[in-house]
């Protein structure tokens, strides 16, 4: 487990001369991985990733991990602190990794693109998402009948047509519908409607 790796690395100063060469010592490898640290202590957190053991557990909801600090972080979620603020909005964030993402709002940076057709995102994920029209890629998947979807929202919905509840109800004829969609369509009929007796009055 204990090898010793070496990485030599130069720096170029604001003056353009180089700087002095320095030399990385990573002297703790992990086996299984081939992944080397030059702490001891950056080892044993990697290895735990290998054994799953999470030591620090929330008291609140029993999510566990394998560091306190990312257990601190979460526990922003039960405690609502938001260290860090967008100053043009002062709307605020649990972490810093979120608000340096609202912030391409105000910048307009898309780090982000499709190869296929050059759409930028602001997000990793959502290039992520886009990338599945061309991968055609669906890992949401029905427990009960099956069928595969590309995004989590189409699942739910039709998660709903397996179910006979229909909670959502026209307030102008009482008809219920299983879809919020649906109930929006049906109430185009009425609108339809209204406008027609209007005409007529005229």
């Amino acid at each position: 487990m204990i090898g010793e790796k070496s990485l030599s690395c130069s720096q170029t100063e604001k003056n353009g001369k180089r700087a002095q060469m320095t030399t990385v010592r990573y002297k703790f490898t992990f086996q299984q991985c081939g992944k080397s640290y030059a702490h001891l202590r950056n080892l044993i957190v990697h290895m735990k990733i290998h054994t799953g053991e999470k030591p620090y557990t929330c008291q609140h909801c029993e999510r566990s991990f394998i560091q306190k600090q990312n257990l601190e972080v979460h526990m922003r979620v039960h405690t609502g602190e938001c260290p860090f603020t967008c100053q043009q909005l002062w709307k605020c964030f649990s972490l810093n990794g979120n608000l340096k993402v609202h912030m391409r709002v105000h910048t307009g940076e898309s780090p982000f693109t499709c190869k296929q057709c050059g759409k930028c995102f602001t997000q990793k994920e959502s290039l992520k998402v886009h990338m599945r029209i061309y991968t055609g890629e669906t890992p949401f998947t029905c427990q009960q009948c099956g069928k595969r979807f590309k995004h989590k929202g189409n699942l739910n919905d039709h998660k709903e047509t397996h179910t006979r509840e229909k909670p959502f109800v026209c307030g102008q004829c009482g008809k219920t519908f299983k879809l919020t969609r649906a109930l929006i369509e049906h109430t185009r009929i009425h609108s339809k409607e209204t406008c027609f007796i209007c005409h007529q009055w005229k």
